[in-house]
């Protein structure tokens, strides 16, 4: 059977994901518990929300993922990165751009995440 589109764009975040983890699990600066426990997340459109704070990428003042730090070393939730389908898709040309652009969102949102440039995540 055919995959969706909502079907293909997960699996292009999960493989972003898969790749970002192995490098900053290979990382000494990081070590491989970094993301532990991290949660990533896929909707299709960002909420209504009136203003954004530090923790949302933005293109245009269209929201293209969020981060939700979490309460670490508490009971409470667990550090959440959210991508958004839609404004991502209308964004790229081909699934080969989609690809780039959505490594590209994730390694910023981990960046975020961990207080380090994005090119410590991703030198690509």
């Amino acid at each position: 059977m055919a995959k969706t589109r909502a079907q293909n764009f997960d699996d292009l975040v999960l493989e972003a994901v898969e790749v970002i983890e192995r490098s900053v699990g290979a990382d000494d600066r990081f070590g491989p518990e970094r993301l532990a426990g991290v949660e990533f997340a896929v909707e299709d459109v960002p909420g209504e929300v009136n203003t954004y704070d530090t923790d949302v990428l933005e293109d245009r003042d269209v929201p293209l993922a969020r981060l939700l730090p979490g309460q670490p070393g508490t009971a409470g939730p667990s550090p959440r990165i959210v991508v958004y389908r839609r404004p991502l898709e209308l964004r790229a040309n081909g699934t080969e751009e989609l690809a780039q652009l959505i490594r590209s969102v994730v390694v910023e949102q981990v960046a975020n995440l961990l207080g380090v440039r994005p090119e410590d995540i991703d030198p690509d």
